[in-house]
């Protein structure tokens, strides 16, 4: 893959997350409406062609349930995740490192997080050449299966800050 070549960085946020009394918030498993809603994320990945190559995902239950929701909409399509477990309390500059730790021959690179970090983040690496309404809406809310696809030219291991243009921001749900 040549440098001038376009990577996406798709930041997904997990599905709605239940709160059972003394489960420790690492074990929170989705809530129903999350188990009903996941599988959109992965079918909207599918419709607007963001088939990811790799995939970050935090290892607390309800990012690895948000996960297999999604692969079992990209089918053979969708690669085996990298479950990472300093994802799950990153904060922003530490989850731009593990970002930065992506080999440059992915071109479409999928994580799925938490709040808040993956808002900041988005707006962190979001260029002034971003769709301004999208980033409007990312800023102002980032629910449960909130979506935001960045663009760039820079390898990943370059992206810091401005680095990257947002094209979508979504919230696919049923």
């Amino acid at each position: 893959m040549n440098a001038a070549q376009t990577r996406r960085l798709i930041l997904m946020r997990h599905a709605k997350a239940d709160y059972p009394l003394g489960v420790p918030d690492h074990e929170r498993p989705l809530a129903s409406r999350g188990n009903r809603e996941a599988p959109a994320a992965g079918a909207w990945l599918v419709e607007n062609n963001l088939i990811p190559d790799y995939i970050i995902c935090s290892d607390a239950l309800r990012t690895r349930s948000t996960c297999a929701w999604v692969l079992s909409k990209l089918g053979e399509k969708g690669p085996t995740p990298y479950i990472d477990s300093r994802v799950y309390s990153a904060p922003v500059s530490a989850l731009c490192s593990i970002i930065n730790e992506v080999p440059d021959t992915v071109t479409t690179l999928l994580v799925i997080g938490h709040q808040p970090v993956l808002q900041e983040l988005a707006l962190r690496l979001a260029s002034a050449d971003s769709d301004e309404e999208d980033v409007y809406e990312l800023a102002m809310n980032y629910p449960t299966l909130g979506t935001t696809v960045l663009e760039t030219a820079h390898p990943y291991s370059h992206l810091d800050a401005r680095d990257a243009n947002v094209t979508h921001f979504a919230v696919p749900r049923p």
